[in-house]
């Protein structure tokens, strides 16, 4: 009899409890990222502008997203994806070694950008299907290619 009339209090707590924690994640997922410190050097690659290009479109469709589908909606994660695909890699240029900036050409900012890409789809597809399905095998191979290509010039 006594729990009976504690129930009302256990839901509404338990419901707060539930609306907070999703509030919280909510803020965590949508909250402005810190761009890592770079260089003026970095900055002025066209690498580094060719990655905030791509980051600050994929950022605009994200906003797009949100005003109409939830986050557990497939694009908003594809695209947050590879948004923080992205930032890792900004996060790289800013640990880069002065020496090491005049490799940061337009064409490594396409690689890495399209490897970003490929990334996002093969993981897509490892979420989708288990890694011997041929899809999966072909975009591994493709990223793989993007992969190779970036070290060599890094």
């Amino acid at each position: 009899m006594r729990l009976m009339k504690l129930a009302p209090a256990i839901l509404f707590l338990v419901s707060l409890f539930a609306i907070t924690a999703t509030a919280q994640l909510r803020t965590r997922t949508t909250s402005k990222s810190v761009p890592p410190p770079v260089s003026d050097e970095v900055k002025a690659s066209g690498a580094y502008a060719e990655i905030v290009l791509r980051k600050t479109e994929l950022k605009s469709e994200l906003e797009e997203y949100l005003v109409s589908y939830t986050d557990e909606f497939p694009k908003v994660k594809h695209t947050r994806y590879e948004i923080g695909l992205l930032e890792a890699e900004l996060i790289r240029f800013g640990k880069l070694k002065s020496s090491d900036t005049a490799k940061l050409t337009l064409a490594l900012g396409k690689l890495i950008v399209r490897r970003a890409t490929l990334a996002t789809d093969y993981w897509i597809l490892s979420n989708k299907y288990n890694s011997a399905h041929p899809d999966a095998k072909k975009a591994k191979r493709k990223l793989e290619i993007y992969d190779r290509a970036v070290e060599d010039i890094l």
